[in-house]
């Protein structure tokens, strides 16, 4: 079965956060190299909740009542991403009424952290490639420079991608990625951001 017809059977083909029943997709909660991606790190979604989840600006806070109900769902996807929206929203007040009910796994609040979205604007950390660009949980990067791997013989070369990386939110200069099977830091100053694919 594919992961849309899992997410449709799962959700009674409607979507998960506000239970619209119109232009559903599938939404992957990043970062994958953390939890997401599958079944258990996506969700169903409307064009609405995915939209406001994708803007940064300019939320429409009265849709995301919807979370009321929401953040009570069984899976972890959906709880991870009520708890984001509502971290996002805490300043509104109902929102933070709702943040002190909900309760996470600590593995799933970890990963519900990710995002950075529990931060006010003044303490998250900004993590910025060679070039300045911003880089956020989730994003590929390529290295700029041939970097050896601290406790190895291993060089990973200048050009290499590294997918889904995640982010140190005590320092803005590491990330961390996957090298072919192994998980490293990497120093921000020596990648630069790839480009999304539409």
């Amino acid at each position: 079965m594919s992961l849309a017809q899992d997410l449709e059977n799962r959700s009674g083909n409607q979507c998960e956060l506000c239970t619209s029943k119109e232009a559903l997709s599938i939404y992957e909660v990043k970062p994958s190299s953390t939890g997401g991606g599958g079944v258990d790190g996506s969700l169903l979604a409307c064009t609405i909740c995915i939209a406001q989840l994708n803007c940064e600006d300019d939320l429409d806070v009265n849709h995301w009542r919807c979370l009321n109900d929401a953040m009570w769902s069984e899976y972890r996807a959906v709880k991870v991403v009520a708890w984001r929206m509502l971290s996002r929203l805490k300043n509104e007040g109902w929102p933070k009424d709702l943040l002190d009910m909900m309760y996470l796994e600590d593995a799933d609040l970890r990963f519900a952290k990710e995002s950075g979205d529990h931060l006010d604007e003044s303490e998250k950390i900004i993590h910025r490639d060679a070039n300045g660009a911003v880089l956020k949980a989730g994003d590929s990067v390529v290295l700029i420079k041939d970097l050896k791997v601290k406790g190895s013989s291993m060089v990973a070369k200048q050009g290499t991608a590294v997918r889904r990386i995640s982010l140190d939110h005590e320092n803005a200069k590491y990330i961390e990625g996957k090298i072919g099977p192994t998980q490293i830091v990497i120093i921000t100053d020596y990648v630069k951001k790839m480009a999304e694919k539409e």
